[in-house]
């Protein structure tokens, strides 16, 4: 069952110059996106660093208002709501940062910073300080450090707070921004580990963002990659790793090792020519023809539209070709 439905987000920043700050331009960073996620399911987005995927987990969570389109959370229009009706909404979905100590108030404890979201709600009233305590036995925690400060915990500690602050509210869907990247190799199974289990325990859908492929395999159900503001494939996630169609996913697998040395001996590295162009004169057609080795005038002249084939694999490409990975 759909729980997020996205159509045709947009977001553009304002490019001003002069004395008068008069707008010149605008940067593209998300650019018609739209997916949709479905309860207990989890769908992992990569892309380079620039490619906007943050910017567009903000705009899923109206951090950030999108220019045009809408999010929909059970059929409810959640980029049309006005402040009280949003500030009832957000409960439903939720973001946890990739930063766990920036997105943490230094200041308070963990008890005040997982109770203000109780109290901001008003859940749980009269048993705060319980709740509290559930929640951090939930992710792993020993209920009796509520009254410590951010700074006394680990990396992957901190995190697991932040995941407790976004569970406080009781969500349906749950925003992973770079969840691990910031952790340790060895915690960062732990963390997902985490995650894994209050999906299928709580029932909770996931847009995980992640530049570790490897990662991104191991929880996510689907996987969308997304280049320069737009998704250019989609699909089951063995299905994309398997059998990606479209150049860019086949360079960003090829980059990833494989831990069989015949196998990595005998993969061909596809290597990416030129730096990502600036979201705020993106090429024409496909904003990817300018380091593909593909590009033919058609990708110049006419932007290519995600089409799905029969095994529910979405690709934008003039060229698409099947390509087995190793």
């Amino acid at each position: 069952m759909t729980i997020l439905d996205v159509h045709d987000l947009v977001k553009e920043y304002p490019v001003r110059s002069g004395l008068r700050r008069r707008q010149t331009g605008s940067v593209q960073a998300v650019s018609g996106i739209g997916f949709t996620l479905d309860r207990g399911r989890t769908l992992g987005l990569v892309g380079e660093t620039g490619c906007g995927k943050s910017t567009l987990a903000g705009c899923l969570v109206r951090l950030i208002e999108p220019t045009a389109g809408r999010v929909l959370l059970d059929d409810e229009d959640f980029t049309a709501l006005g402040p009280e009706a949003l500030r009832a909404a957000r409960r439903r979905i939720q973001m946890v940062f990739q930063d766990p100590y920036a997105s943490l108030n230094p200041r308070m404890t963990v008890r005040s910073i997982i109770g203000e979201a109780l109290e901001i709600h008003g859940l749980h009233r009269g048993r705060e300080h319980q709740r509290v305590q559930e929640l951090l036995e939930l992710v792993g925690l020993d209920p009796d450090h509520a009254g410590r400060f951010p700074h006394e915990f680990s990396g992957g500690q901190r995190q697991r707070i932040g995941i407790a602050r976004a569970l406080a509210v009781d969500p349906d869907v749950i925003v992973l921004d770079e969840p691990v990247s910031a952790l340790d190799v060895s915690i960062q199974a732990g963390v997902l580990n985490l995650l894994e289990r209050l999906q299928d325990q709580l029932g909770l859908a996931y847009l995980l963002i992640a530049h570790d492929l490897a990662v991104v395999r191991h929880v996510s159900d689907d996987v969308a990659v997304m280049y320069l503001g737009r998704i250019v494939e989609q699909a089951p996630a063995d299905e994309l790793y398997e059998r990606p169609q479209h150049p860019y996913t086949q360079a960003l697998l090829s980059a990833v090792p494989v831990p069989d040395p015949r196998a990595e001996r005998a993969r061909t590295r596809l290597v990416l020519s030129g730096d990502l162009p600036s979201p705020a004169n993106p090429p024409s057609g496909c904003r990817f023809r300018t380091r593909c080795w593909k590009a033919t005038q058609v990708c110049a002249d006419e932007a290519p539209q995600l089409r799905t084939d029969d095994r529910g694999h979405q690709v934008a490409c003039h060229h698409k070709e099947l390509r087995h990975v190793i």
